[in-house]
C-alpha cells in the first residue's frame, strides 16, 4: 500500500467539489450502511429529483446545506485497497479564501476543479495561486461536468489549453488534467464510456498511485527545538522533529543561534535508544556538553542557516480588520513564537491575475509582499529552501487570532539592507534604492545607508528628486540591474516601467537603481553596457561597477554626528 495521501479539492462556487469526493466514497463502498440509507433518503428532499446528491456526504453543516454552498472546511478520512486519504473539502467563495487556505496548508495535492462550461475562471486561478502559496507541489485539474457539454473533446482541449497557461504562468511542478462528471461519474473511479477520447486514467487511480515523497531534498540536517527535557539533573535532552537529513550518535552539530559545537551523546526515538534517526522522526537527542539552547532554537548539521530578525515574506491576509503598517504581532517560524513588527507592505498580488499593485494596506483574503521585523534574531530562511523554516502565522496580540500566514521569501542577513521594493508594475517589480541616504557616522567612522521613504511607486506616480544626499534631474532613466528591469522619468513623474531587455536609450542622463551614474551617452553604449551585464555572473564583478558607474555624479554622503 502506497503511504498517506493529505490533499484538498476547491474551486469555485457550484464546481461539484462536494459532489466529486462524495461520488468516490459511495462509488468505492467506503460508506457505512446507516450513512448510505441516510444519503439516500437525504437526496430524496434535495433538488435532483430523487437521485442521489454525493454533496451531502461532506458537506455536514445545517447551513451549508441550506443554502447549498460549502462555508467550512470538511475533513473526510477514508482507506481503498491502495491508499489511506484524508480529504479536504474547501469553499470556493473569495469570502472563505482564509478556510481554503487552511485546508491548503496541510496537503499534499490539491484538486482543482474547473467547469467544463466556464472554464479557467478567475476564482480558478486565485485558488492554484493560493495553493501553490501555501506549498503544494502536485496539482489536478478535474475538467467537471463534461455531461453539459456533451463530452466534447474540442471543448476539453480548449480548457487544457487555459489550464497550461496557468500552469507556466504559476511554475507549477506537477499538473494531472483528467476529465469528468462528478454528478455521473466519469472518469472518477471508473473510466468513462461516454469520452472514449481520453486514455489518461481516472481521478482515484491517479490519486491511488502518485509518489508526493519526491519532494525537493532539503539541504543538510536540521531539528527545531521543540522542549528542552529534564527528567533529573543527570539528563538534558532536545526534543523535535527532525525535518530534514539524517543523524547519527558521534555527529557534531551546530546549535542555533549561539553557534556553539557539540556531539551526539545519545538518540532517543520514543522511550528507545537508537543509534540514528532519519527525516520525520520524534527524536531526543542529548549532546556531549552544555549548550545554550531552548524552545525555538534549531540543531544543524551540514547546512547553513541563517539568523536574522529581518526578513521579506509573501502573506495572505485572514483578519477582518485591515492590516497597517507599524503594528506590531506575535510571528511564529517554526518552534518560536515572537513579537514582530510589520515595517512595510511592498506590494499587494492580485490573485486573480498576478499584478503587483502598490497599496498601503490590506484587506480580509488579499496578499501581499511585506517587511518585518523581529524583536531578536531567531533561525528562519527561505520557504524553498527550508519549508519548516521559511513558513510563519502572525498571531494579534490582544484576540489571540491567526491574522494571517505566510512564506518567508529573502530572510534578509544586513541590518541596513534595503527591502524596498521601489517600483512596481503590472508583473514587474524593481528593489531600487535610489531614495536611500547616505551619512557618514562621525563616531563609528563608518558610511550608512538609510532608506527615508517606505513609498512603492508606479507608472503617474511623481518621485521625489532631491534629498539630504542625493539630487536627480528632472528627466532620467534607471536600469535596476539585479531585477533588469527599466524605468522612464520625465518631468519628475514615471512614465514606464519595462524589461531592460526592452530598454533604449532616451537621450537623457541614465542611472543605476542605486542612483550612481551610468556611463552612457548613445544607443551603441547601452548596447554595450547591456551585451557585458548579460555576461556578468552572480554577483556582478567590481570591474563592471568601475568601469560602468559613478557614485558622485548625483550622489554625496552627509556628516552625522549620532545615529539616525
Amino acid at each position: 500500500m502506497s503511504g498517506l495521501l493529505k490533499f484538498i479539492t476547491c474551486g469555485s462556487v457550484d464546481d461539484g467539489k462536494s459532489t466529486l469526493i462524495g461520488h468516490i466514497l459511495y462509488d468505492s463502498k467506503l460508506l457505512y450502511a446507516d450513512q448510505e440509507k441516510a444519503l439516500e433518503l437525504d437526496s430524496k428532499v434535495g433538488s435532483r429529483g430523487g437521485a442521489i446528491d454525493y454533496s451531502l456526504l461532506l458537506d455536514g453543516l445545517m447551513a451549508e446545506r441550506e443554502q447549498g454552498i460549502t462555508i467550512d472546511v470538511a475533513y473526510r478520512y477514508f482507506t481503498t485497497d491502495k491508499r489511506s486519504f484524508i480529504v479536504a473539502d474547501t469553499p470556493g467563495h473569495e469570502e472563505y479564501t482564509r478556510n481554503m487556505a487552511v485546508g491548503a496548508s496541510f496537503a499534499d495535492l490539491a484538486v482543482i476543479l474547473v467547469d467544463a462550461k466556464q472554464g479557467v475562471l478567475v476564482q480558478t486561478r486565485r485558488h492554484a495561486r493560493i495553493c501553490a502559496l501555501m506549498g503544494i507541489k502536485y496539482f489536478v485539474f478535474a475538467v467537471n461536468k463534461m455531461d453539459l457539454v456533451g463530452y466534447s473533446e474540442d471543448r476539453f482541449k480548449e480548457i487544457v489549453a487555459q489550464i497550461e497557461e496557468l500552469s507556466e504562468e504559476l511554475s507549477l511542478a506537477s499538473v494531472k488534467i483528467i476529465p469528468v462528471s462528478a454528478t455521473e461519474g466519469d472518469n472518477v473511479t471508473k473510466a468513462s464510456d461516454n469520452m472514449p477520447w481520453y486514455q489518461g486514467g481516472v481521478l482515484l487511480s491517479y490519486l491511488e498511485d502518485i509518489d508526493v515523497t519526491e519532494k525537493k531534498k532539503e539541504e543538510g540536517f536540521y531539528l527545531p527545538v521543540q522542549r528542552v527535557c529534564r527528567p533529573d539533573h543527570t539528563f538534558r535532552g532536545f526534543q523535535g522533529q527532525i525535518e530534514s537529513g539524517s543523524i547519527a550518535v558521534g555527529d557534531e552539530l551546530i546549535t542555533l543561534p549561539s553557534r556553539e559545537r557539540a556531539k551526539v551523546k545519545s538518540i532517543l526515538v520514543g522511550d528507545q535508544s537508537s543509534e540514528t534517526a532519519e527525516a520525520g522522526r520524534p527524536v531526543t537527542i542529548q549532546l556531549d556538553k552544555e549548550v545554550d539552547v531552548s524552545r525555538g532554537c534549531v540543531l544543524t548539521k551540514d547546512t547553513s542557516l541563517p539568523v536574522s530578525k529581518n526578513f521579506t515574506a509573501t502573506i495572505l491576509w485572514m483578519d477582518d480588520e485591515e492590516l497597517t503598517v507599524g503594528k506590531d504581532y506575535l510571528v511564529k517560524i517554526g518552534t518560536r513564537t515572537i513579537p514582530g513588527i510589520l515595517k512595510n507592505i511592498q506590494y499587494k498580488i492580485d490573485v486573480n491575475t498576478g499584478e503587483f499593485i502598490p497599496v498601503g494596506r490590506l484587506k480580509k483574503n488579499e496578499i501581499a509582499v511585506c517587511d518585518l521585523d523581529l524583536q531578536e534574531e531567531i533561525v528562519l530562511d527561505a520557504f524553498k529552501k527550508h519549508k519548516t523554516l521559511g513558513e510563519l502565522i502572525l498571531i494579534d496580540r490582544i484576540t489571540n487570532m491567526t491574522s494571517a500566514c505566510g512564506v518567508i521569501e529573502n530572510p534578509t542577513l544586513d541590518e541596513h539592507k534595503d527591502m524596498k521594493c521601489a517600483f512596481v508594475s503590472g508583473n514587474l517589480k524593481a528593489n531600487g534604492d535610489i531614495f536611500e541616504e547616505f551619512y557618514y557616522d562621525l563616531e563609528s567612522m563608518n558610511v550608512f545607508k538609510v532608506q527615508p521613504s517606505d513609498k512603492t511607486y508606479t507608472i503617474g506616480d511623481e518621485i521625489p528628486v532631491e534629498g539630504e544626499s542625493y539630487h536627480y534631474p528632472d528627466d532620467f532613466d534607471v536600469v535596476v540591474l539585479r531585477e533588469k528591469v527599466a524605468v522612464s522619468v520625465r518631468g519628475r513623474k514615471i512614465t514606464e516601467i519595462l524589461p531592460l531587455s526592452d530598454y533604449s536609450y532616451g537621450s537623457v542622463p541614465v542611472i543605476n537603481g542605486r542612483g550612481f551614474a551610468v556611463h552612457v551617452k548613445s544607443t551603441e553604449d547601452v548596447e554595450a553596457f547591456q551585451a557585458e551585464l548579460a555576461a556578468q555572473g552572480e554577483p556582478i564583478s567590481e570591474d563592471f561597477f568601475n568601469k560602468w558607474v559613478d557614485f558622485e555624479t548625483y550622489r554625496k554622503i552627509v556628516f552625522k554626528n549620532e545615529r539616525w
